[in-house]
């Protein structure tokens, strides 16, 4: 049996040039992670793939949830906390299929909570500069300033709120209440830290270098990002008037 305390949520929709090997590349470090993959009804074979992996080499560490179509980034890890709530990790991760969160990166993101005593780890793009490979300009400069527009209006000391590389420990996903996370697409990536943050838990930012993904087509969208521009005054209307949860324990 290969135990650990942490799991990796891996959302996918049309990933099966990447699946297997980001796969193989998270059980290849020395840390053992276990795996959960989110299909949202993939039609190019990717959770066959994830299921052929789990009944040949990996039935212990890797786990599969299928839902039937595009229900949202949001919504998918929502279903990957609850899965893992309902298990004994404490350590949850969130993480892209397509090699532009770097597998290497997991155990610094691990140390920074494990060892280094914070609730939440954020893998960021913009603690020293701009660390961001084959992205077109444009695209750096909207995520760059979207952040900046995100801390401008809340407060929130982070200075790469819409990463989507992030491990949370157990008593944050414990202490939030889930169920009222109400955005879908990267302003999910944003309510999720700010209510960490106004919950008063303790985030670090570890400095990581985000690559264009490799292969497969960006799900990225116009649209995406207006709901993430949009929400953050509804955030920062919450933050006035929402009474959070304390922390347990």
């Amino acid at each position: 049996m290969h135990e650990s305390d942490s799991i990796v949520i891996i959302p996918t929709y049309n990933e099966k040039e990447n699946i297997e090997n980001i796969i193989r590349a998270v059980f290849s470090l020395e840390k053992c992670f276990h795996i959960l993959v989110i299909d949202d009804g993939s039609p190019d074979g990717t959770a066959a793939i994830v299921h052929r992996l789990i009944d040949n080499e990996f039935g212990d560490r890797l786990f599969i949830i299928e839902r039937s179509g595009k229900l949202g980034l949001g919504t998918a890890y929502i279903t990957g906390f609850k899965w893992a709530l309902q298990r004994s990790y404490e350590y949850v991760f969130e993480m892209d299929a397509d090699f532009s969160h770097n597998p290497n990166d997991l155990p610094r993101l691990y140390a920074a909570c494990h060892d280094e005593g914070g609730d939440v780890a954020v893998g960021s793009r913009y603690v020293t500069g701009v660390n961001v490979v084959n992205w077109p300009m444009g695209r750096v400069l909207m995520s760059y300033f979207a952040s900046r527009y995100v801390n401008f209006i809340t407060g929130i000391p982070i200075r790469d709120t819409t990463a989507g590389f992030v491990c949370y420990r157990r008593r944050v996903l414990e202490t939030i209440n889930l169920d009222d996370i109400r955005f879908k697409g990267y302003a999910f990536q944003i309510e999720m830290k700010y209510t960490a943050y106004k919950i008063g838990f303790k985030i670090k930012e570890v400095s990581v270098v985000f690559v264009n993904r490799r292969e497969g087509t960006s799900k990225m969208s116009g649209g995406i990002f207006s709901e993430a521009l949009f929400g953050v005054m509804r955030l920062r209307l919450d933050g006035w008037f929402k009474k959070y949860p304390k922390i347990k324990g």
